[in-house]
C-alpha cells in the first residue's frame, strides 16, 4: 500500500528530498501561492507548525501556479516572500502542478486517496491534506478552511 513515505520532492533550495524523512510524524501538505486571497493562511500554517512541531507535526508547503497565475515567482522569490512576510520556517518545496497530466505524483496520490466533493481535482490554492503518523491520509480540507480550524484533527493525529 502506498504511503507518504513512498514519494520524494525537490525542496525550494533544489535538493531532492525523500519524504520518508517525515516517517512517524503527522504531516500537513498544502499547495500554496503568494498572490492569492488565501495567502494570509501562511501565518496560521506557521502558527500550527510552531505550536505542534515538538509533538511531531510538520507542515509541507508546495507552491503552485495553476490557479490564475497566483504564484508567478521563481523559487528564490517565493522563499523570500514567505520568510519576509510570514516568517515561514516549515519546509517549502519547488513549484509543482497539483492537477493535470503533469501533476506531482504526491498530489496524484493524495487526490486519489481523498477526493473532493465533486471531483478529486484540487480546486484552489491552500487545499490541505492531513497525513497521519502512519503515512496515510486522514482528511482533506478546502482552501476556505482556516489553519486554526485544523487544531482538533491535528491533536488527534498526534495522539495516535
Amino acid at each position: 500500500m502506498t504511503k507518504l513515505y513512498d514519494f520524494s520532492a525537490r525542496t525550494i533550495d533544489g535538493e531532492e528530498t525523500d519524504l520518508s524523512e517525515y516517517r512517524g510524524q503527522a504531516v500537513l501538505v498544502v499547495n500554496t501561492a503568494s498572490k492569492c486571497g488565501f495567502t494570509p493562511q501562511y501565518e496560521g500554517l506557521e502558527e500550527l507548525y510552531e505550536t505542534y512541531a515538538e509533538q511531531g507535526l510538520v507542515v509541507l508547503g508546495f507552491p503552485c501556479d495553476q490557479f490564475r497565475n497566483q504564484e508567478p515567482g521563481d523559487e528564490g522569490e517565493i522563499q523570500e516572500f514567505c520568510q519576509v512576510n510570514y516568517g515561514v520556517s516549515f519546509p517549502m518545496f519547488s513549484k509543482i502542478d497539483v492537477n493535470g497530466d503533469a501533476a506531482h505524483p504526491l498530489y496524484q496520490w493524495l487526490r486519489s486517496q481523498k477526493g473532493g466533493v465533486l471531483s478529486s481535482k484540487i480546486k484552489w490554492n491552500f487545499t490541505k491534506f492531513l497525513i497521519g503518523r502512519d503515512g496515510e491520509p486522514i482528511k482533506r480540507y478546502a482552501s476556505t478552511t482556516k489553519p486554526e480550524k485544523l487544531k482538533g484533527d491535528i491533536e488527534a493525529a498526534l495522539g495516535s
